[in-house]
């Protein structure tokens, strides 16, 4: 595992992610892949790990991480992981420079 510059976290995801391990009661990471599918063709897929694979990269903010795989990264360099809080959702959302596209849940993207 190494640590990659290609991605950020942003502040709040950082916090959200801190939030998360608190409440679990242990460590955990955010692991954020890119997989076949959705209204627009790809999707971001989002799960809570406790250990890293062996081909992760790792995204670090103030004693937060994340963790994508090599093949999704390439889909996703330059992004931010961000966290929201709206009146009716509260996510992890990607902004992904690289998407043409994205559907309006915004799960779902194009490049």
């Amino acid at each position: 595992m190494t640590t990659t510059p290609d991605m950020t976290l942003s502040d709040t995801a950082a916090r959200r992610i801190r939030a998360l391990a608190e409440a679990e009661g242990r460590p955990v990471m955010l692991r954020v892949a890119v997989e076949g599918g959705g209204c627009s063709g790809f999707q971001y897929q989002f799960d809570l790990v406790d250990a890293a694979q062996p081909d992760d990269l790792k995204i670090e903010r103030d004693g937060a991480a994340a963790l994508v795989d090599s093949v999704s990264l390439a889909l996703l360099k330059g992004s931010e992981i961000d966290f929201v809080e709206e009146l009716a959702v509260a996510e992890f959302r990607v902004r992904n420079p690289n998407a043409k596209s994205s559907c309006g849940c915004g799960v779902s993207f194009s490049i």
